[in-house]
């Protein structure tokens, strides 16, 4: 299960707009206290962002900012082609494991689904992972809640048990290593984020890679990760 900002690409900084814009779109008034959203749910930040502005959160008012965020990355999907990457290796890490039979690739995102397709699609990074089996930034407000969610899909759509055994959780945050800790999977964090090799060791993932330049590595780091005697099909 990949996250996706600041693991696979870097949006070029559209972020921020976009919720800037949502939050004009459904409730007329313009960002002016801005939270800290790295490892966090579309949820929980936009639970946040509306008590901040002094706005009552109800769960109509959510859909109505998810599908206006939605519809502004869409609007920046250029802008974000411009300024943004696919981080150094990811296309060649995904590429190798979706040649795997053994392998499921999906996403754990505080993304909504349509952004999270959206942002994989512009770096053509989206024909490597199975949207239907991942867990979103709208599921759920705890990002740990999203692990059991992703191996119920996932095991509802391939027939298989998905446990901590088989489970592999790769992001950029502490918050991305509590998530697989709590949840029930293994955590490779890699430090192509805002925080650093020592800070994700800190948080204690099973390991830490600098970035995902070294396919190989990654996919070692990725297969070596559960316990292969099990014989199950991985989730990665």
């Amino acid at each position: 299960m990949w996250d996706i900002d600041h693991t696979l690409i870097d949006a070029g900084g559209v972020t921020a707009d976009t919720y800037a814009h949502a939050l004009h779109a459904t409730t007329g008034r313009r960002m002016e206290r801005p939270v800290e959203v790295a490892g966090r749910t579309e949820r929980a930040i936009i639970t946040e962002i509306l008590r901040a502005h002094d706005v009552e959160v109800s769960d109509r008012l959510l859909d109505s900012f998810y599908v206006a965020l939605a519809e502004a990355f869409v609007v920046r999907e250029a802008v974000m082609r411009e300024r943004g990457r696919a981080l150094s290796g990811a296309r060649e890490v995904l590429v190798a494991l979706a040649e795997r039979r053994d392998v499921v690739q999906s996403v754990l995102t505080g993304n909504t689904e349509p952004v999270s397709v959206g942002k994989l699609t512009v770096f053509g990074l989206d024909g490597f992972v199975d949207f239907e089996v991942g867990a979103y930034g709208t599921d759920h407000e705890d990002r740990a809640a999203l692990v059991a969610l992703a191996q119920r899909r996932a095991a509802g759509k391939y027939g298989e048990s998905f446990t901590i055994r088989n489970t592999v959780l790769i992001g950029d945050t502490p918050n991305d290593v509590r998530a697989g800790q709590v949840g029930g999977a293994r955590v490779i964090a890699v430090a192509t984020g805002f925080n650093d090799a020592s800070v994700l060791g800190e948080a204690g993932p099973e390991l830490v890679l600098g970035d995902l330049a070294d396919t190989g590595a990654v996919v070692r780091a990725v297969l070596g990760v559960p316990d292969r005697a099990s014989g199950d099909r991985w989730s990665g």
